[in-house]
């Protein structure tokens, strides 16, 4: 047997011995609902979970109350108060008012939405964070999925409608991608996707939800904005695309988008496919006109 044939396990030095990190910092990870997959540290004496604006954790759920629940830290405990919701708290099966947590419980509020608390070191959050961000995001552009997207304007728009609230999508293509493809290759059209996509979550708001939905169609969920708020996220993103420099490979890359914009509550819309099929018909109609432009779904 060769000396390279041999694995050779070399001592740490004496007085080094190694120490397992230590699982003491407390999470709340989504595992079913409109937003599975998000981790929330639980870093403060007061956690609120709720649909209103200002919770901690917002959640689109259409049994959840606007403060739901809050969880608290008293001491070297977590414990999971009920604020009066409407359908209640629930945890092990139970209905409670105040529990205390423990490592593995989970916890279902509202029509479907289940979290799972949990003690975590470092490398658990950094793992988990990659887990949903590899389950949830387009490796390329870091956009959510269309999966991903397909589901919140389903929760975004029963809940819109339910409450009277608007809502709005933002949808654009890349213009003449195909050419771009032909003349710079998929290296360079990978690269005007993924400095696209930075510049668009650039310019964006956190509560805001941008998706790739096809090869160079993206999509962007506006939670709160009327037609005249989603038209000027549209006019900015397309100003704001055709106004930038793509350079590859030492060469500038011309890049524009066509923009199609709709909204709700609208009544010629009644449900979230249809939702869907407006801001895309529009934004056809903007590809038809010339490109480089933004649409607006008016009937």
């Amino acid at each position: 047997m060769s000396w390279d044939d041999v694995t050779h396990v070399q001592a740490s030095p004496s007085g080094t011995a190694k120490v397992a990190p230590k699982r003491d910092q407390a999470y709340l990870i989504i595992l079913a609902g409109s937003s599975m997959g998000e981790m929330h540290k639980i870093g403060r004496d007061k956690t609120v979970i709720g649909r209103g604006q200002k919770a901690d954790i917002r959640i689109v759920d259409e049994g959840i109350s606007r403060d739901h629940c809050e969880v608290l830290i008293e001491g070297d405990k977590i414990i999971l108060h009920d604020l009066g919701s409407t359908n209640g708290t629930f945890c092990r099966g139970l209905r409670v008012d105040r529990h205390e947590l423990e490592d593995g419980d989970k916890i279902l509020v509202g029509s479907g939405t289940v979290l799972k608390f949990t003690y975590h070191d470092k490398l658990d959050e950094v793992f988990q964070r990659q887990m949903y961000e590899s389950a949830l995001r387009d490796d390329l552009t870091k956009a959510f999925n269309k999966k991903y997207y397909m589901d919140r304007v389903e929760s975004e728009y029963a809940y819109a409608v339910r409450h009277n609230l608007p809502l709005a999508l933002v949808t654009f293509d890349i213009d003449h991608f195909k050419v771009i493809n032909d003349t710079y290759g998929h290296p360079g059209g990978d690269y005007v996707l993924s400095e696209l996509s930075s510049t668009v979550i650039a310019s964006i708001r956190v509560e805001d939800v941008f998706a790739r939905v096809g090869g160079e169609e993206f999509s962007i969920v506006c939670r709160g904005a009327d037609l005249v708020q989603a038209q000027i996220v549209g006019e900015r993103l397309r100003s704001g695309v055709a106004n930038r420099q793509f350079v590859f490979d030492g060469k500038t890359i011309a890049v524009t988008i066509s923009v199609g914009v709709a909204a709700v509550p609208n009544g010629a819309i009644r449900d979230a496919m249809e939702f869907i099929a407006a801001a895309d018909q529009v934004l056809y109609e903007a590809k038809r006109g010339g490109r480089n432009r933004v649409c607006i779904w008016r009937k």
